[in-house]
């Protein structure tokens, strides 16, 4: 194998690997926070007989979770009282 092909492979296998890098770094990891979405911009669950997204019908319904960044969801204030959690709450449900 010349020396310009072997050039030309380690050139690329640096790239690669820098481009696994990045991605790999920059991708955040999410988790689910009960009670900070705004009524149907939910990412799923909003209790009992509830298809999925975007099926809250209350602001900051505590069954209904968002994914957020990991790590940020207990510290997310909403409405000046109302905090994330990491599981469903028994606040603000619809009436019914």
């Amino acid at each position: 194998m010349s020396n310009a092909i072997k050039t030309v492979a380690l050139v690329g296998a640096i790239a690669a690997s820098f481009a696994a890098h990045t991605t790999t770094a920059t991708a955040q990891a999410k988790e689910k926070c009960f009670g900070v979405s705004l009524a149907g911009e939910n990412d799923c669950a909003a209790g009992p007989g509830t298809t999925c997204a975007g099926s809250s019908t209350v602001d900051y319904q505590g069954n209904a979770w968002k994914l957020v960044d990991a790590g940020t969801c207990v510290t997310m204030e909403k409405d000046g009282s109302r905090m994330g959690s990491l599981e469903a709450l028994d606040r603000d449900l619809p009436q019914g």
